[in-house]
């Protein structure tokens, strides 16, 4: 059973049982019914509690059964809200912990509410670009006002349950509390109170409802961006004010189906999946010990060793910068309480918890100091040459058991781990700069890795609230493999006719949030110009455009330097088109004899997304990725890929693969076309009719 029912004192108490979150799935809404029957029929009982079992009165629906024919099978969640409402005995909804989505639902079908302080109340239908389908636009507004309930539906954002008292709920009870009791002595107290109230009887009230809702049309409009859904919760929140109940209920149904066939809403219900699926990993069973991280070292404080160190100190973990020049360490260190202290000037920490977090992080000169942490994670220059002197060193001084974690960006892990005696121990943890913002953290995994290391970085990236992906080894490992593809197409389109702004505008009108040209100038156009010698030596028969390599012999490095691609004032990061920049481009161009073409902005981002899908193919192929569905949340939480179109697997998919191939061969026949051998898992999926995500 996914429902348990017992009788307390002349209530019927029915809790959800359906761990972790008490999701409203077909085993728990069938049993949910059969109580609810059951209590019906007792002439003992007179009147009933629903109420949850665990962390949760209920979550909403069961993930478990999302685009499963469970979803849809009676009793659906309709007609558990339906049985709630008809019963003729008093319903009340007892809540605590967390009441959201399809759980809110059934507790506004209840004659009445009743709470503990702290509970999150949420209908969050809106994050996965859908809006509440089983009456919540209809109801809440009924019970909270128009207002309150429109601002709770189109952000999906939860508030805590003692903001609700007086509106949402009948009583919200003192903190501490036995909730269940307290909601059968309240049972008891309205078991007789005739007629029921039903919140669909009720009119949403309202001083100005057509002005408000206009004005609500606009302004969600113009912060919905391309995501259909905020716009039409408006719609179906309106219905409740002009339409009866029962026709506002078939209207938002209606809008509910239409929603769930758009791409936006398949694009994030794809993203809400990734993120969880990265974390599994076939060959390691969820119940592997992991290790305590109870304190942690990083190498280096320049920009990425500093944000490293930040992410602990936000968990609450204690950390230990080393570097080898006091005045390095001392400007990392300043650098460090600079970041907080613009976050509390920003009244977005206290001056509190600025000190807290400044006080978990100690700074060192000798290697000595960090062997006792559990984690050090090495941020220093990327050269092997470098990193093996800090890796033998490490390997020498750190306790046993510590996990030894470099932070390299494209660099042979494999190799790294043969630098100690503990390959075991060694693992990638890449930190996207800025590292105490960006939510990517790629998890390399090298061929001696061992289980209970992997799981603890997992675990470690939720603790540290980074979205974690598993990678193999290779040159860039899955982000940056592919976005080498993506620049060298950015490059070879310079060559041909394009120039810096007209790709970068082309690609940001796609949804990126910024183009390649201004990312180099953010990231600092001589780290790629460091890579292409690297690679000049071994991978000779690769070929680049030559314009970033003549940008950086002018020291044209980027916003650090005031100018790169653009050019920048001083204090200010605008990028403004440099005639400098496009004169040398096009002379560029003359000098390969290369006659420049006008270059449609459709193909500029065809040239630039299908680079990274191609190479994304490759990378699954070879197994570097799991699954498809990893690439894509590498791409949406690091590389700024437009949310609304799922990640460049995704997108590949919506497109469909035979045309995707298609403008691969095509390019394979133009300039440069080496770059474009179509990858064999493209090939053959597309051959068979099917997708990456399949």
């Amino acid at each position: 059973m996914s429902a348990d029912y017992q009788v307390q004192n002349h209530v019927a108490v029915i809790t959800l049982n359906n761990p972790p979150v008490n999701g409203l799935g077909l085993a728990t809404r069938t049993a949910a019914v059969e109580a609810l029957q059951r209590a019906e029929l007792d002439p003992s009982v007179k009147a009933v509690v629903i109420t949850g079992a665990g962390k949760a009165f209920s979550g909403g629906a069961d993930i478990r059964e999302f685009n499963s024919p469970k979803a849809l099978t009676e009793p659906t969640l309709h007609t558990l809200i339906r049985t709630a409402e008809g019963l003729s005995k008093p319903v009340v909804a007892a809540i605590h912990s967390v009441c959201m989505g399809g759980g809110l639902e059934l507790a506004l079908g209840c004659a009445y509410r009743v709470a503990v302080p702290g509970a999150q109340i949420a209908l969050p239908e809106v994050k996965l670009g859908l809006l509440p389908g089983a009456g919540g636009t209809q109801r809440l507004p009924r019970v909270i006002g128009l207002e309150a309930a429109l601002d709770m539906i189109v952000t999906g954002n939860p508030v805590p349950s003692e903001k609700l008292a007086g509106t949402l709920f009948d009583e919200v009870f003192p903190a501490g509390t036995d909730l269940v009791a307290a909601a059968v002595g309240f049972a008891n107290r309205i078991a007789d109170v005739r007629p029921l109230p039903k919140v669909r009887e009720r009119k949403v009230e309202h001083a100005d409802a057509q002005a408000f809702l206009a004005a609500a049309r606009a302004k969600v409009k113009a912060a919905a961006g391309a995501f259909p859904a905020p716009l039409e919760c408006v719609e179906t929140i309106a219905a409740a004010v002009d339409m009866p109940f029962e026709e506002g209920c078939k209207f938002e149904r209606s809008r509910f189906i239409y929603l769930t066939q758009t791409v936006e809403s398949k694009a994030l219900r794809h993203a809400f999946f990734a993120e969880r699926a990265a974390s599994k990993i076939p060959d390691v069973p969820a119940d592997t010990l992991v290790r305590e991280i109870k304190s942690a070292a990083v190498v280096g404080a320049g920009t990425m060793g500093g944000g490293i160190a930040m992410n602990f100190a936000n968990a609450g973990i204690p950390v230990t910068i080393l570097e080898m020049k006091q005045e390095a360490l001392d400007k990392g260190l300043a650098t460090i309480r600079k970041n907080y202290e613009n976050t509390v000037r920003k009244g977005k920490l206290t001056p509190e918890k600025c000190e807290q977090r400044m006080a978990l992080v100690k700074g060192t000169l000798a290697y000595e100091d960090i062997g006792q942490a559990d984690i050090v994670i090495e941020a220093v220059f990327e050269d092997m040459g470098v990193k093996e002197t800090v890796f033998r060193q490490l390997d020498t001084v750190m306790k046993p058991g510590a996990i030894l974690a470099s932070n390299t960006s494209t660099l042979d892990l494999d190799k790294i781990a043969a630098f100690t005696q503990r390959p075991q121990d060694v693992i990638g943890l890449h930190f996207f700069s800025p590292a105490n913002v960006m939510k990517l953290l790629e998890i390399v995994r090298g061929a001696q890795t061992g289980k209970d290391v992997l799981a603890t970085a997992l675990a470690l990236s939720k603790k540290l609230k980074k979205t974690g992906v598993v990678s193999g080894v290779c040159d860039g490992f899955i982000g940056n493999r592919m976005v080498e593809q993506y620049i060298r197409q950015a490059g070879f389109l310079l060559d041909e006719g394009a120039l810096p702004q007209q790709v970068d505008q082309a690609i940001e009108k796609f949804g990126f949030a910024m183009g390649p040209f201004r990312m180099g100038d953010l990231a600092g156009n001589d780290i790629g110009w460091y890579i292409r010698k690297r690679r000049a030596v071994e991978m000779p028969e690769v070929a680049y455009s030559k314009t970033a390599d003549l940008l950086c012999e002018q020291g044209r490095f980027g916003q650090k330097t005031g100018a790169g691609w653009y050019d920048y004032q001083a204090g200010d990061r605008t990028p403004h088109p440099s005639a400098a920049v496009d004169g040398m481009i096009i002379q560029h161009s003359k000098d390969l004899g290369v006659e420049r073409r006008a270059i449609s902005d459709e193909e500029i981002v065809e040239r630039l997304v299908y680079a990274l899908v191609n190479e994304g193919a490759k990378i699954l192929e070879e197994g570097i990725a799991l699954r498809a569905s990893d690439i894509d949340m590498v791409y949406l939480s690091g590389y700024g890929f437009p949310l609304f179109r799922g990640g460049p697997m995704f997108y590949a998919d919506t497109v469909g693969l035979p045309k995707v191939l298609a403008a691969i061969e095509k390019y394979a026949r133009g300039y440069h076309g080496e770059a474009w051998k179509p990858a064999g898992l493209l090939r053959k999926l597309a051959e068979e009719g099917r997708g990456f995500n399949a």
